[in-house]
């Protein structure tokens, strides 16, 4: 039996155990949604390379790896120590999850206006699930997606987000995963659902932290849908530990004239693959993308985009960065589509890497798909190591080796970081970036 095939085997050994203790069994549209998921995995099993979409990522170490479904952790952080393990402390309504599973006392939603749903969604599950029924996996596909097939297929706990019509939420919601392992090696299957009524404007932060050492993994889905004239603005901060696994999905659905903004962090995991999809569905939907990773020693982080414009006056902006060190590897594969109907669509897309070491290694792969005619797309990507020159200007004035290479990629980073609107979240992704650039793996003596 290949590595492929026994891990398939455990996960749908999982399922068996399982099935008849997830939230809202019994519920009819639900059952089918779980059957269908765990079908489709069977059918798919783990990607392997010789797929077009997974060439440069390895799921061969999950086949490996005899996962148990995580449990709800004996030892639980105090709310003091888990604002000290994740290093920001929001101050705004939060969701927490250990393991997967909410953890109310840790989570606080004080401050949220009348009308606003922030929930577990096991809770709405165990309530009948009614309110899910036109959105839970309507819109992240599994058609051929076997990660999301299989989230969906264990879908129990997490995250149901609901912004009445016309609402304004000044507050950011903040969705915190934890996930620790307690000796074991364990696989949870958090889901989070964000639905934004016509008019209404929030901001969600996801947050995904491992607290202590250990191999886990984070199977992540994530779907949030905007009404017409909508705003949201999200942020997704990963953070899993260094021995971690973290696959995650996430798909937007824009309709008429909404806006959705995105930025994705990468700091943390030992092979990290996420796909942000965007599906402009609407006339005049403006979409942002931008994204961060930073890795090091061996490190495999692989970003999957899709801006798919479905309907005219689209607008779209996508900017990708990554700072490599040590043997450290990269994927940036990021697609704009444009279909034939979408006319007057404007998109731009970016991807730019440097290289902090010889053995650091990029694969990007920007890509234009446009069945229309009258449209304005670019894309371009870039690689390189530092510029000698602007080091030696630096160092020319007086400034030491070391800290003109860490002003230099600092200047490289900001780019991203200066896009988050909130600032407690901005100030700490500064201090988490600092702390990057100040570890001797960034400061070799030659790239």
């Amino acid at each position: 039996m290949t590595p492929t095939a026994e891990k398939q085997d455990v996960f749908l050994s999982h399922y068996t155990q399982r099935e008849q203790k997830l939230a809202g069994r019994g519920t009819p549209w639900l059952d089918r949604l779980r059957q269908e998921a765990i079908h489709r995995y069977a059918e798919l099993g783990l990607p392997t390379t010789r797929r077009e979409e997974w060439k440069y990522t390895n799921v061969a170490p999950l086949g490996r790896t005899r996962f148990e479904p995580a449990p709800i952790p004996r030892a639980r952080p105090a709310a003091k120590e888990l604002t000290s393990v994740s290093g920001v402390d929001l101050g705004t309504p939060r969701l927490v999850f250990l393991n997967g599973s909410f953890a109310p006392e840790l989570s606080s939603l004080t401050g949220l206006p009348d009308g606003v749903q922030v929930k577990s969604m096991a809770a709405v599950l165990a309530n009948g699930a009614g309110v899910l029924q036109d959105h839970l996996g309507r819109y992240a596909a599994m058609d051929n997606q076997p990660f999301v097939a299989l989230n969906t297929a264990f879908v129990n706990d997490g995250a149901f987000v609901e912004i009445p019509a016309g609402l304004v939420v000044e507050q950011p919601i903040h969705l915190l995963f934890v996930t620790t392992t307690e000796g074991a090696e364990v696989v949870a299957h958090p889901r989070t659902l964000v639905v934004a009524g016509a008019g209404s404007q929030a901001t969600v932060i996801e947050t995904f932290l491992g607290w202590g050492k250990g191999i886990y993994f984070s199977n992540v889905v994530s779907e949030i849908v905007l009404g017409e004239n909508a705003v949201v603005d999200h942020y997704r901060v990963q953070r899993e530990n260094e021995q971690a696994f973290h696959i995650a999905a996430l798909q937007a659905c824009l309709n008429r004239s909404s806006t959705f903004t995105s930025q994705n962090l990468s700091l943390g995991g030992a092979l990290v693959r996420t796909d942000m999809n965007a599906l402009l569905d609407g006339d005049g939907g403006d979409c942002t993308l931008n994204g961060l990773y930073l890795t090091r020693q061996r490190q495999h982080v692989d970003n999957h985009t899709l801006l798919d414009h479905a309907k005219p006056h689209g607008t779209s902006r996508e900017l990708y960065k990554g700072i490599l060190s040590g043997r450290s590897t990269g994927v940036f594969n990021g697609a704009i589509k444009v279909r034939q109907d979408a006319q007057k669509t404007d998109s731009v897309q970016h991807n730019k890497n440097l290289l902090l070491s010889r053995d650091a290694l990029i694969n990007t792969k920007p890509q234009l798909e446009i069945f229309a005619d009258d449209v304005r797309c670019t894309h371009g990507a870039t690689i390189g190591q530092l510029d000698k020159d602007a080091l030696f200007y630096l160092q020319a004035r007086g400034i030491k080796a070391e800290q003109a290479r860490s002003l230099l990629l600092y200047a490289f980073a900001r780019e991203v970081v200066e896009g988050v609107k909130v600032e407690r979240l901005r100030d700490s992704l500064y201090s988490l970036l600092s702390g990057y650039l100040s570890m001797p793996e960034t400061h070799p003596e030659e790239p």
